[in-house]
């Protein structure tokens, strides 16, 4: 990302310079994760290797009609403590009334297990959370969007959220999925079929089961090894599939115990990818009437978290989710929302629904 502050960008001339000295000094310089921070005249770059990337957008690259209200996605503050700031709202979709605070239950597969949806809506529960990763390799968004969306193809005709899928294939690597699968999931039932010669692949987790790249991530399928590419824009297209009345943009998602050098690294990417997968989701956004929300990164740094609270609440977005690393157990998780969330109470942000 290179930024030319309150100058023009440099002309083309001057910007193979740069990158050819950019080249250069990553191939001198160098950290653990092959990522370097170079400033040249007033411009920062950060670089992976040797890629360049353009400026990100501003808020004035986005069309104008992005900004104005929706008549199917609405947020209102019914109530707000002026002494801790928390707010009693109502989220409007298409399919019901979400009321705030809320808990949000786990439908992975579309599903809850050991409850049916009818109880669960009789008791009270109004959006379920299901898991793009999970519905992309089975059955498939195709499935579910000849069926007529998640509401026709589970019966439940009140809200659905759905995450981006980028969540469950980074902890593939190094997370709760790969701890899920190995323990209790399909990997243990798999194996447990042939003690011997285990039934399932080796391959489908570890720190080598992901590809990571610029343009997208590719990983292998738990169920049968076959190879997935999810990139900014196949994400969206196969939660539009789904059809949930809110949907994630696809971000990557660091461990809490990496250093900084590599997070703000991964912070920029997930801000790259996010606005990919924005415009995406703004080519029909008016058809397919599914709110968008942003997820802030930055991990624990108080810097690199502000900066992107910042940078994305700029951009069209209907919510604001808060996601990346949250610490290392609750108190790093508190003291992380405490000074945090005040900065979603100034200007226009104090008017979008907030998920955590």
């Amino acid at each position: 990302e290179i930024r030319a502050k309150g100058k023009a960008m440099p002309p083309p001339p001057l910007m193979k310079t740069i990158q050819s000295k950019l080249a250069v000094a990553n191939r001198v310089l160098s950290t653990k994760n092959n990522s370097v921070r170079v400033f040249l005249r007033g411009i920062t770059t950060t670089t992976r290797g040797d890629e360049y990337h353009p400026p990100l957008p501003t808020a004035s690259d986005f069309p104008s009609r992005a900004y104005l209200p929706k008549n199917y996605f609405r947020f209102e503050v019914l109530y707000q403590s002026k002494k801790s700031m928390a707010r009693v709202g109502r989220i409007t979709t298409p399919h019901g009334v979400i009321d705030t605070p809320g808990f949000v239950a786990v439908g992975t597969n579309a599903s809850l297990k050991a409850l049916d949806f009818p109880t669960a809506d009789d008791a009270g529960q109004q959006l379920i959370f299901s898991n793009t990763y999970h519905l992309l390799l089975h059955p498939g968004p195709d499935i579910i969007r000849e069926a007529g969306g998640i509401h026709k193809f589970t019966g439940r005709h009140s809200p659905f959220i759905t995450d981006s899928g980028g969540f469950q294939v980074f902890s593939l690597a190094y997370g709760s999925v790969q701890e899920s699968l190995e323990s209790k999931g399909e990997l243990k039932r798999s194996n447990l079929r042939n003690k011997k010669k285990p039934y399932w692949r080796s391959d489908v987790t570890g720190k080598n089961a992901v590809k990571v790249t610029e343009d997208h991530v590719i990983f292998k399928s738990y169920r049968d090894g076959s190879k997935i590419v999810l990139s900014p824009e196949s994400s969206i297209q196969a939660q539009k599939d789904i059809g949930a009345d809110i949907i994630i943009p696809l971000d990557e998602l660091p461990p809490h115990h990496i250093d900084r050098e590599a997070l703000a690294a991964s912070v920029d990417r997930s801000h790259r990818w996010e606005v990919r997968s924005l415009r995406e989701h703004l080519k029909d956004s008016q058809h397919r009437k599914q709110a968008i929300f942003c997820v802030v990164h930055g991990g624990t740094d108080v810097e690199l978290r502000t900066n992107s609270l910042e940078y994305l609440t700029s951009l069209p977005w209907d919510g604001y989710a808060i996601g990346g690393s949250l610490g290392n157990g609750r108190e790093e998780l508190k003291n992380l929302l405490t000074w945090m969330m005040p900065l979603f109470n100034v200007d226009e942000r104090r008017d979008k629904c907030r998920h955590l």
